[in-house]
Order: structure tokens, then sequence, then C-alpha cells
């Protein structure tokens, strides 16, 4: 397909961050996007990145008891909207894509991005929201297979699976915004387990292509990763 001679400037994009997951994996008792890192939390460094972005607005999709996302100082805060996040990451998305409803087309764009993904470079938010306006599509960052993978059962080895052709999602997924809306609708009407935005659009038959991401482009999910993100930001901020 040809690319289409559309500036970004020309389009209105949004983001949507789903912020209200309990993240037990990462505590208990502690939310993982609330951390700190050189006194600035996980979730401030995730929306100042996708503020890199001309963004129209950002909409947090946050728990209903939860009192920090509204005191934190956000970069471009006069965008920043918030709705009732869900049980589930796939309900808070769709609680935020209906807010949008009154602010929004369904032909603007959306970039859903993970709140503990705050490494995610402004580089490859550009890539990514060119190639969507200009190709007139769906597409998430992804990257590669590198590693050598193992169907396991039961702690045994059962065979190993050819890497060709399997790539890793990232955040963010971007689409438009009525597209992903009635995708999500559907899958869920359907009982179909949502893993990510991408999977939404699948089952509709909605097109998907992939643009390559970074691998330093982590989702921070366990104690641990909190100190590579650290890593991370400050060997970017010295580029």
């Amino acid at each position: 397909m040809k690319p289409r001679q559309i500036l970004m400037s020309q389009i209105k994009l949004w983001a949507v961050i789903p912020a209200a997951g309990s993240g037990s994996r990462f505590s208990k008792t502690l939310l993982k996007q609330y951390q700190t890192i050189q006194d600035k939390t996980v979730l401030e460094y995730t929306i100042d990145r996708l503020n890199t972005l001309p963004l129209a607005g950002y909409v947090l999709a946050i728990g209903e008891q939860d009192t920090v996302a509204k005191n934190l100082s956000f970069k471009a805060s006069e965008k920043a909207h918030f709705c009732v996040g869900g049980a589930e990451r796939v309900d808070s998305v769709l609680n935020a894509l209906h807010y949008l409803k009154d602010l929004a087309s369904d032909d603007d764009y959306v970039l859903v991005h993970d709140a503990a993904r705050p490494c995610v470079s402004a580089e490859n938010l550009k890539q990514l929201a060119n190639y969507c306006i200009e190709h007139d599509t769906a597409a998430i960052l992804a990257i590669p297979v590198r590693d050598t993978l193992k169907f396991v059962s039961e702690q045994h080895i059962q065979n190993t699976v050819s890497r060709d052709h399997l790539w890793q999602a990232q955040t963010p997924q971007m689409a438009k915004l009525g597209v992903l809306r009635a995708a999500i609708e559907k899958a869920l009407m359907d009982k179909i387990n949502i893993t990510d935005e991408a999977s939404a659009l699948e089952h509709a038959g909605v097109s998907v292509d992939v643009v390559q991401g970074r691998s330093d482009n982590i989702k921070i999910t366990y104690a641990d990763d909190l100190e590579l993100a650290r890593l991370i930001l400050a060997s970017q901020q010295t580029l």
C-alpha cells in the first residue's frame, strides 16, 4: 500500500493509559505506576514520554479509590482527563474510549499505552504515529523474538518452537478510536480473551501491522524491573 502524504499535525491523536490494575505480581500493596525513580513516579515518566507527541489529550483510567493520580505533576496537565477504570485492563481501555466519545471523533487516532512502561522512546512513538497515519492502518510497537523458545508441559520440554515470524508485542498500540472501540465491544460480546488491543482488532478482522520497537521499552511487572527501568532512564538521559 502506498503511504498517504498526511502530516501528523492534520490528525488528532489521543492517548489512553489503563492504570486501574492491582499490579499483584509487583506487590500485594504497592501500585507499580506510583513507584518513584529520582523523585518522579513511573506514571509521570510514562505521561512525559507520551506528550512528546502532539496529543489532543490523554485519558487515565484509574481505580475508583485512587487518590494519587490526580495530584501528580503531569506534563501538559491541561490535556489530562480521568475516568474510572474497570476490573480488567480491557475494561479500563473501553471505559476510556467511551469517555472520549464527547471529546473526539471516531476517525481520530488513539494510542493505548501501559502505565508502567516509562522507557518508550520519543523516536519510536513518532515512528508508530507516522506509520499509522501514512498507511491508514492500525499498528503496534513490537520486537522480533530473539531467544530460543521451548514448549513446556509440567516442567518438561516438549519441543523447540521456531522463532521465525514471532514478535513480542509492546505498547503503544494504535488504531482509529471508533474502530478500536467497536473491536473491543465485539470481542467482549463474543467472550474472547483480550490480552491487548491488537488481539481485539485481530478478532474483528482489522489489519494490524507492527512497527519495530526497542528492547529497552520494558514493562515494569516485577519488583526487580524497577531497578532496570531506573538504569534505562538514566542511560537515555545521557544520549
